[in-house]
């Protein structure tokens, strides 16, 4: 997916979109025995956000990893596009993770490099996106010369370089104070619309699933 690319095909007018994700009838255990959770059945549709909302310990993570295709269900299956294997997830942590001896826009070129790409495309083809992303002039900084906001915007930017169909989020503003949290939010529908990014978040917090 590149900057400001839709996600998935384009869809003929009075066509129904196939989703972006879709997992029906997941049923997941942590060791093969106890049930987490059972038939559960998630939808996202291409440009989409969805939130996953439920109190602490009731199995979102455990479902985001069964979506992710690092755990494999009980029961069920989870569809991108369609289609078994077509396709591939990004999953951003409730931590930003950024490594701290590598400059800002070495941290977001990261995947980009691990993919094989030249650290010096990497970085030609992440640079325009700092200003998108509320990240212009912080290119060259240190992830302890920023804020906490500001990291999990690069954090952000450094999951959309995955280029992946779908991202998934788990808890992305938890760890961030009240006022930035709500800051945070706010920017992060902005570019998920102008992007048209299709997404799942999961949270524990009614509030922020409602904005």
């Amino acid at each position: 997916m590149g900057a400001g690319e839709k996600n998935g095909p384009p869809v003929a007018a009075g066509a129904q979109a196939t989703p972006a994700l879709a997992a029906e009838g997941l049923t997941l255990s942590w060791d093969g025995e106890h049930v987490i959770v059972r038939d559960v059945d998630v939808t996202v549709a291409p440009g989409e956000v969805c939130c996953l909302v439920g109190r602490s310990g009731c199995g979102k993570t455990t479902i985001l990893h069964a979506l992710a295709g690092l755990t494999t269900p009980v029961a069920g299956h989870v569809l991108l596009h369609g289609e078994d294997v077509t396709g591939r997830v990004s999953y951003m942590l409730q931590k930003d993770l950024l490594l701290s001896s590598r400059r800002i826009i070495d941290n977001v070129c990261l995947p980009l490099v691990l993919a094989g790409m030249r650290r010096a495309d990497a970085r030609e083809k992440a640079a325009p996106l700092f200003e998108r992303f509320g990240l212009a002039g912080c290119e060259l900084k240190w992830p302890s010369e920023l804020s906490g906001g500001m990291r999990q915007r690069a954090a952000f930017l450094r999951t959309y370089l995955m280029g992946a169909d779908v991202t998934l989020l788990d808890e992305p503003f938890s760890a961030l104070d009240a006022l930035t949290r709500t800051d945070v939010r706010r920017w992060f529908v902005g570019v998920a619309a102008e992007l048209g990014l299709s997404a799942l978040v999961i949270t524990h917090d009614v509030d922020e699933a409602v904005s």
